[in-house]
């Protein structure tokens, strides 16, 4: 009997993402497979949820609401960022990505979404915050953790 996937389990899997819109944003085509453990958070919610049950060689289509995906924007993720607090060799461009450190050591990547005379605006959204997506799946490997049995 074919090996259905669970929380705890490691395993390999070919994907395409799609938006609604069917525009691609990201697919392991031409790449190894997307390897993660099932359950431990290391993909959206959405897409965990998506492999359980599976079994090898399996393919099949599953639809993320927002909420299990990278969640709705937050208006709160956009900031007004002074235009002379950038270095002089710089000059800020609508759509350039800049990472920013958020005062606890981690990199935030944002993007400049208006540029205007003293300040530009920067959206530290996850690009697909906001967006409902679409995964085509195929299920390369599971391996389950092993289980020592102990007398």
């Amino acid at each position: 009997m074919a090996q259905e996937v669970k929380a705890g389990d490691t395993v390999r899997v070919h994907y395409h993402g799609r938006l609604t819109d069917g525009t691609t944003f990201d697919s392991s085509e031409g790449r190894s497979p997307l390897e993660f453990e099932v359950g431990s958070g290391m993909v959206i919610k959405g897409f965990d949820d998506g492999v359980i049950g599976m079994t090898v060689g399996q393919k099949k289509t599953i639809e993320i609401p927002v909420d299990d995906a990278y969640g709705p924007r937050d208006p709160q993720a956009i900031i007004e960022f002074p235009i002379d607090r950038f270095p002089p060799e710089v000059k800020p461009e609508i759509g350039m990505q800049l990472a920013m450190n958020n005062g606890q050591g981690q990199q935030i990547p944002v993007v400049i979404v208006e540029v205007k005379d003293e300040f530009v605006i920067l959206d530290a959204n996850h690009q697909l915050a906001g967006q409902d997506l679409t995964f085509d799946l195929e299920l390369v490997d599971v391996k389950s953790p092993s289980r020592i049995i102990m007398p």
